[in-house]
C-alpha cells in the first residue's frame, strides 16, 4: 500500500514513538522510508549583539547526524531501505511544518508520519503545533502517532469516565 513514508524526527521521545511506527509500517509494507530532520532557525536569534549563529546551527546539525546514524542503524537491521535526510528552514517565510512540507513533496512521498503531543486548550493555542500546521497544508495521508503520555492521559481520561459511568446506578441519573 504504502511505497514511500517520511518521517519526521527531533530527538523527542514523540518523534521516536513515530519513528517505531514508520519504521513498523515501512518493514510491513516493505516501503523505502526517509527519517527527516529539520534544523530551523529562529530571525530573532540574529539580531541579538554578538550572537553567531553557526554555534546554534551546528550543534543542531550535529544533533541531527546523531540522530540519522541511530535512525539508519535501526532500518538496516530491520532491513528498510532509505536515506535520511537533514535539512535546514528557508530564512524568511518558511517555519519547521512548510520544511516538511515540501520535504513529502521532494522525497514524493505516499505517507508522512509525525509525532504529535496531544496538547489541548491554551497549551495548544500559546506552543502552536507543527502536526497541525502540517496536517493543514499537505495533501497526502499523514499518521499522527500520539506521545507515549498523552495516549497515557487518554486512557487514564476513559477509563475515569468509565468508572463514574458505572458508580450512577439506575435511577440515580
Amino acid at each position: 500500500m504504502y511505497k514511500r513514508i517520511l518521517v519526521a524526527i527531533d530527538g523527542s521521545e514523540t518523534a521516536a514513538h513515530a519513528f517505531d511506527s514508520a519504521l513498523q509500517l515501512a518493514r510491513e509494507h516493505g516501503a523505502q522510508l526517509q527519517p527527516l530532520y529539520v534544523i530551523d532557525n529562529p530571525l530573532l536569534a540574529y539580531d541579538a549583539a554578538g550572537y553567531d549563529p553557526t554555534v546554534l546551527r551546528d550543534a543542531c546539525l550535529e544533533e541531527g547526524r546523531r540522530l540519522m546514524a541511530e535512525a539508519v542503524a535501526r532500518m538496516k537491521l530491520d532491513e528498510v531501505p532509505g536515506e535520511p535526510r537533514i535539512v535546514d528552514v528557508a530564512p524568511i517565510g518558511e517555519d519547521i511544518s512548510e520544511r516538511i512540507r515540501i520535504s513529502a513533496h521532494e522525497f514524493n512521498a505516499d505517507l508522512l508520519v509525525l509525532g504529535t503531543h496531544g496538547r489541548r486548550g491554551f497549551k495548544r493555542l500559546f506552543l502552536g503545533s507543527v502536526a497541525e500546521r502540517v496536517v493543514r497544508s499537505v495533501s497526502l495521508p499523514v499518521l499522527l502517532i500520539p506521545s507515549r503520555q498523552a495516549r497515557s492521559t487518554a486512557i487514564e481520561a476513559a477509563q475515569e469516565g468509565q468508572s463514574e459511568t458505572a458508580a450512577v446506578s439506575p435511577g440515580q441519573e
